[in-house]
């Protein structure tokens, strides 16, 4: 069960800016970059379902979170199917997010009052999103649609809410084009976990990579 409730997850959401996503197969090794996010100021993390038995991962991390990380609010991603988000949500996912817009995934959310951020690429997926209830659009893939197309987007639905991932960069010149198009929060992967500071151990400076694009976030809000 959910232990944040839908409002406070989207503020937090919107208050910090960031949400890291992130997928490992070792419970230690996430377990490890949960908390180098956390130290670092993060207090919105995707564990990502890309991966066999990432289900058992993903429920040992609620409980490390739930004693551990007082305030972090942990969510599930890469979820297409109501099937998987019903798991997620029993074990403990506050948020559901995936890299499309799955109406039928949308009243299983709903019932249970979690946020479902869907992937969408057009006007007409963000609509149909909204419509199905989704506060939080997930424009994906980013890198691809760029920060015009959110931009364009907010001209004629300066309503939507929108959280953008793929390509997301810990720059001031990455973060600055996305805010400036009208962004909510910025979702930010393999540019936040290198894969050698992940080899290697190196915790610190993913706490580091954090706090310092949280800090440009800051300033560009």
């Amino acid at each position: 069960m959910a232990k944040y409730t839908k409002l406070q997850v989207i503020q937090t959401m919107k208050e910090t800016g960031m949400v890291p996503v992130f997928y490992n197969a070792d419970l230690e090794t996430a377990k490890n970059v949960l908390k180098a996010c956390y130290d670092g100021g993060v207090r919105v993390f995707e564990f990502t379902n890309r991966g066999d038995f990432a289900q058992e991962v993903f429920g040992e991390l609620v409980k490390f979170t739930n004693k551990e990380l007082p305030g972090m609010i942990l969510g599930i991603g890469s979820v297409v199917d109501p099937g998987t988000a019903a798991m997620y949500i029993q074990l403990g996912a506050n948020f559901v997010v995936g890299p499309l817009f799955n109406p039928e995934v949308a009243p299983v959310c709903n019932r249970r009052l979690i946020p479902y951020c869907p992937g969408c690429a057009t006007p007409s997926e963000i609509g149909a999103a909204q419509e199905a209830g989704c506060d939080v659009c997930k424009v994906f893939p980013g890198d691809v649609l760029g920060p015009a197309f959110v931009k364009g987007i907010k001209a004629p639905m300066p309503w939507s809410q929108i959280m953008v991932t793929g390509g997301v960069k810990p720059t001031r010149e990455n973060l600055e084009a996305w805010f400036k198009a009208g962004v909510t929060c910025v979702g930010m992967g393999s540019n936040l976990f290198p894969k050698d500071v992940i080899a290697a151990g190196e915790w610190g400076k993913i706490s580091e990579l954090c706090a310092g694009a949280l800090e440009i976030i800051k300033s560009l809000k």
